[in-house]
């Protein structure tokens, strides 16, 4: 008898015997494996009752804690979201009695982390922090002034205004002021209260690429009216008067901490500088600040210890 594998009917002259010895040996090997494992599993469980029960509630928490991380990026977007912004800003450089020899908008995230106090990074406070072409003009003379830093937080029509209160001397960090703040509640973001642990599992929450990525996000009729625009804020405040303002989070592992600084892959734009780092159990342990770009797992944050100084330096600045 002749078999040629490329044709699918010559399978159909295959001896039936060729057909069942491979299932029977399965068979026999399935029951072989099974006789095997309950015969120590009876006398384990004979001989060990309370061995067993701290297994299973060993095992009953891993199932849980693995739920709890895997339903962490939707429960803190739905419990804190509200308490996210968009922070918008203009800062001017240049020379006395003589136009800005620079003019630059900028865009950023915070977060409320007391009454009236929203966290961020110094680089969105005080946006000339670390800009290269600020410094090479500050070379020469030249001082910096913040023309405006607004806040918009969803659910609320109308930007709030923000002075800065406490700035760090030697990290991405500052705390703002609101002068105006929304007519409804805000509720403080918890920090983290013990170190982080590489492993974890992060989420990052915040307005990557700003009113570009929120536009993306909005409605066809929205994005065609407002994808063309160049100014943002105009377009922040049409967002704001749609509810369109919302912040967005994605998940990752922290890789390392070193000092005070958190190394996390949660992919992240420009418009997400300030933005909150939570663990797996919502609290914060970072505040989100850079990235390298290039390097996926490179994403860089400032533990949410270094913020705490800086928010009871803040609270003790009222005006």
């Amino acid at each position: 008898m002749s078999f040629d594998p490329l044709k699918p009917e010559a399978l159909l002259e295959e001896e039936p015997v060729c057909q069942l010895w491979p299932r029977l040996v399965q068979t026999a090997l399935v029951l072989f494996l099974l006789i095997t494992a309950v015969i120590p599993a009876r006398y384990f469980f004979a001989s060990n009752p309370s061995g067993v029960q701290q297994q299973i509630r060993t095992l009953t928490a891993q199932v849980e804690e693995l739920k709890q991380e895997q339903a962490m990026p939707s429960q803190v977007l739905h419990q804190y979201r509200n308490s996210i912004c968009y922070i918008f800003g203009i800062y001017d450089v240049g020379f006395p009695h003589q136009q800005p020899s620079q003019r630059t908008r900028i865009s950023g995230t915070g977060f409320v982390v007391a009454d009236g106090l929203i966290a961020t990074n110094r680089h969105v406070a005080e946006p000339w922090y670390g800009d290269p072409d600020s410094d090479a003009l500050f070379a020469k003379g030249a001082s910096a002034k913040l023309e405006k830093l607004v806040a918009y937080f969803p659910g609320s029509p109308s930007p709030v205004s923000l002075t800065p209160a406490a700035l760090s001397t030697d990290g991405d960090l500052a705390v703002v002021r609101m002068n105006n703040p929304p007519g409804f509640g805000l509720e403080a973001l918890p920090l983290a209260t013990e170190k982080p642990n590489p492993g974890e599992l992060v989420a990052v929450v915040g307005y990557p690429m700003g009113v570009l990525g929120m536009m993306a996000k909005a409605p066809s009729p929205v994005y065609a009216r407002l994808a063309f625009r160049h100014d943002d804020q105009g377009a922040a405040g049409e967002l704001a008067a749609l509810s369109l303002i919302r912040p967005s989070a994605t998940c990752g592992h922290l890789g390392d901490v070193v000092g005070d600084k958190l190394i996390y892959d949660a992919p992240t734009a420009h418009g997400a500088s300030g933005g909150p780092v939570f663990n797996s159990r919502g609290e914060v342990i970072g505040v989100n600040a850079a990235y390298i770009d290039g390097f996926s797992g490179g994403t860089l944050g400032v533990s949410s210890e270094a913020l705490k100084p800086l928010i009871e330096l803040a609270r003790k600045r009222k005006f």
